[in-house]
């Protein structure tokens, strides 16, 4: 279970690395979404290798782009699927932004590894993996130094619960995240337009 401030953390990625082996890479495919001008999910977390998309499901364009160090990228003006997927091939943590709509705010946690997860509402997660040594690593997009580290032995087919606390930032106040009433009237005006309604 991860926590942070006495409660449970949602959103945390878990992965757990080798000691001594090299960094492992994978082909797979994964998908961040635009959909009701947010990033779905705002936290995607992938192993080095991995090929993102970033299918556009609202009825408006949006301009995706990166200017993280782990992977810079610029995908201008879309909608529907027709931006072209990106490769992470470096480990990190990757912001990802719309040039148009300022609230959009994703991250995609690169990691060396396969066995990492996302944690629930609840601020639990479980991962497999051989028996072996590994370092538990924790990020959080509110945590103080976004990364926790723990040596762990896997010895057997199943091991105790681990509880990981975070030193975090308190969470944001309600606000506004989706602009100005003015913005989402004119939005919902094109999306009918473009619906012919």
């Amino acid at each position: 279970m991860v926590s942070g401030g006495d409660a449970p953390l949602a959103d945390a990625v878990v992965s757990l690395h080798p000691v001594g082996a090299g960094g492992a890479a994978a082909s797979a495919r994964a998908d961040m979404n635009q959909r009701d001008s947010t990033f779905v999910p705002g936290v995607l977390p992938v192993q080095t290798g991995t090929v993102v998309r970033f299918p556009n499901s609202d009825n408006i364009q949006h301009h995706v782009y990166s200017f993280s160090e782990a992977k810079r990228f610029d995908l201008p003006l879309y909608t529907g699927r027709d931006a072209p997927p990106v490769l992470f091939d470096a480990t990190g943590v990757v912001v990802v932004g719309c040039n148009i709509h300022d609230w959009m705010i994703g991250h995609i946690v690169v990691v060396d590894t396969p066995y990492f997860a996302k944690t629930g509402a609840d601020g639990t997660v479980r991962l497999q993996a051989p028996p072996g040594d590994y370092d538990l690593r924790v990020w959080h997009v509110r945590a103080d130094r976004r990364v926790a580290d723990r040596r762990l032995s896997l010895r057997g087919a199943s091991m105790p619960a681990q509880l990981v606390e975070l030193p975090v930032t308190p969470a944001p106040a309600a606000v506004e995240t989706r602009g100005s009433e003015r913005l989402r009237e004119l939005q919902q005006k094109f999306r009918r337009m473009k619906d012919g309604a």
